[in-house]
């Protein structure tokens, strides 16, 4: 009799554990939250996402709407869009920050890390490179 009592409060711990643990799963896996990202992880935060954002308006001296293209209300954008070249222009600048700071810097390949050069280094406030004499390697 003993027995059976332990065996039975046995399972019933078991069976406490497995429904607490089966609650803090998520019922329903959250879909990606934002669309045709191919350079910034696909599951990057909104927090993430502003900060690097916020980041380009500042280094470029220029607004979201410099490489998202406009819908038909106003101040709405199209995120997902691909219509103006700069945006395509902007991931190719990122990928060479990443491998210039990786290659030179010993940077991570975490590409949300902390960067010694950044789109600051060479656009300081201007959406094209900023060259003069005192940036020339050389000179």
């Amino acid at each position: 009799m003993k027995q059976h009592k332990n065996l039975l409060f046995i399972i019933s711990i078991l069976v406490i554990a497995v429904t607490a643990f089966a609650a803090t799963i998520p019922s329903k896996i959250e879909p990606l939250k934002y669309k045709n990202l191919k350079v910034l992880p696909k599951n990057i935060s909104e927090t993430a996402l502003d900060k690097i954002m916020d980041n380009f308006n500042f280094s470029l001296g220029v607004t979201c709407d410099y490489c998202h293209s406009k819908t038909d209300k106003p101040d709405e954008l199209k995120f997902e869009s691909d219509a103006k070249p700069e945006k395509d222009i902007a991931r190719k600048m990122m990928l060479m920050m990443y491998d210039i700071n990786l290659k030179y810097f010993n940077g991570t390949k975490d590409r949300l890390a902390v960067q010694t050069v950044n789109c600051y280094t060479c656009h300081r406030q201007s959406p094209y490179p900023i060259v003069d004499s005192v940036n020339v390697i050389g000179k």
